[in-house]
């Protein structure tokens, strides 16, 4: 359970970004009209937003549209998200390196404090996070297999 908690929060760019604005908790906007901050938005907010305007709040909806984009949008960069060609912590390294270049390019990018968070942040951003959370589970299934696939081994 842990790491699949651990896998998701790497993906998500808050999770590895600034300490000094806490991942974006600090920094105070509103969300449409709702008062949050930029890590709840990324969090929750764009998640639950794309949700209501676009898979009319069906989570099975979201899954298989993310689903049916690893197997054609994204199809031929899946290969380069399962492979580690090195130890598991420099693909830790790499997966953090991601976030925090989409943390400074997306989630950072033309919001100050008490900024309001409408169409245009949420349009752009959504297929980032969609993306992240592709990312996120092919990595996962990949790292799980791997695991097993050890363990399978050597009992035989």
């Amino acid at each position: 359970m842990f790491l699949a908690h651990f896998m998701g929060d790497i993906h998500q760019p808050l999770h590895v970004s600034f300490a000094d604005d806490e991942g974006g908790n600090s920094i105070i906007v509103h969300w449409y009209r709702r008062k949050s901050n930029l890590h709840h938005v990324w969090d929750v907010s764009i998640i639950e937003t794309a949700m209501k305007d676009f898979y009319g709040n069906d989570l099975v909806t979201m899954i298989e549209a993310i689903g049916h984009n690893i197997t054609n949008a994204w199809s031929d960069q899946v290969p380069g998200w399962e492979s580690c060609n090195g130890s598991t912590a420099t693909c830790v390294d790499g997966y953090a390196s991601e976030s925090i270049n989409l943390a400074c390019n997306y989630a950072y990018k033309d919001v100050d404090q008490g900024a309001t968070l409408e169409d245009d942040y949420f349009l752009s951003r959504l297929p980032i996070i969609e993306r992240r959370i592709a990312q996120g589970g092919v990595r996962l299934a990949a790292l799980l297999n791997r695991i097993f696939d050890t363990q399978k081994r050597s009992i035989m």
